[in-house]
């Protein structure tokens, strides 16, 4: 006897799909049926997109776990937070690099300078310029410090990174626990470069052109900064200030963000046979202000950074 429910049970059934897919699933020169998804839920294909070449499907499986979308759930949100604005220009003083209330700094003590840089917040200002912030954490706890003890600092602005000296004038526990510092010493810009650089294994979608409401490829990004990206990609995405639309999701300890922007490409290197990857250098030109702030904590957020800053701030 015939069963018709039987029949169904192959393409229908939630008991026989999974999530997970391998190279036959996906299909090149056709549409989508459905969104492909990381394993982590990062969207990497909107359903309806085409792959054009087996490179690029290939691409896909060699740097990501390609799931079905809508077998498994890819739900994100983003956080309200503000963002800080900097100028590298004119004095370097407090007030000329900008830092607001949300900021994230880095801090160690002076003594020792191999020790690693804690982040924290500024949280306020006085108006004699001492500065209030979150006491700096180091598994788990407060980290260690004492009334009158000179402590260095590296304060992430937009377009340049700063270090300064302060004392710590005062550890309060009420009404929650935060530290009091002196107005910053002699400031020194450490780099003339927009921003500093931090490894990383990111899907990023993008798009050919400054304008279109979809994308048609995707790409791993391998380092980021605050303001830019060196992105790999299955084929070469354009020539030398061409312009791209990208869209990547950022993920940190306290933080998870959509973000959806334009890029200039400011350098390309071609892989260097068939089927070998290109990386393009990105500038990221259109960030707003809760974008920026998504940014510089993803940044500061990576281990490989704080390492970085431990070993090039003598």
């Amino acid at each position: 006897m015939d069963n018709p429910v039987e029949e169904h049970v192959d393409e229908r059934s939630p008991a026989v799909q999974t999530p997970a897919l391998n190279l036959d699933n996906v299909p090149v020169g056709s549409a989508l049926d459905w969104p492909i998804v990381d394993a982590d839920g990062t969207l990497l294909f909107t359903s309806g997109t085409i792959l054009a070449t087996t490179d690029e499907r290939t691409f896909l499986f060699n740097h990501f776990r390609p799931q079905r979308g809508d077998l498994l759930d890819a739900g994100t949100q983003a956080p309200p937070h503000p963002d800080t604005q900097a100028d590298p220009g004119g004095p370097l003083t407090l007030k000329d690099m900008h830092l607001e209330i949300g900021a994230l700094i880095g801090v160690r003590p002076q003594l020792g300078s191999g020790a690693p840089m804690h982040p924290c917040r500024i949280i306020g200002f006085a108006p004699n310029h001492a500065l209030f912030v979150t006491p700096p954490m180091h598994d788990g706890r407060m980290l260690p410090l004492g009334l009158g003890e000179n402590i260095e600092i590296v304060a992430i602005a937009s377009h340049a990174v700063f270090r300064f000296v302060c004392t710590i004038e005062a550890i309060c526990r009420s009404p929650f626990d935060y530290v009091v510092l002196s107005k910053p010493g002699v400031i020194r810009r450490l780099r003339e470069r927009k921003s500093i650089r931090v490894r990383t294994h990111l899907a990023v979608r993008f798009g050919i052109g400054e304008n279109g409401d979809s994308y048609e490829g995707l790409g791993l990004a391998k380092g980021i900064s605050a303001l830019g990206m060196s992105l790999a990609a299955s084929w070469t995405l354009g020539a030398v200030g061409d312009r791209l639309r990208l869209a990547f999701r950022l993920k940190s300890k306290d933080l998870d963000t959509e973000i959806e922007t334009t890029a200039v490409i400011r350098n390309v290197h071609k892989g260097n046979g068939p089927g070998e990857p290109s990386t393009h250098g990105l500038e990221l030109d259109q960030l707003d202000a809760t974008q920026q702030m998504a940014m510089k904590v993803f940044v500061f957020d990576r281990q490989d950074d704080v390492v970085y800053w431990s070993n090039g701030l003598k």
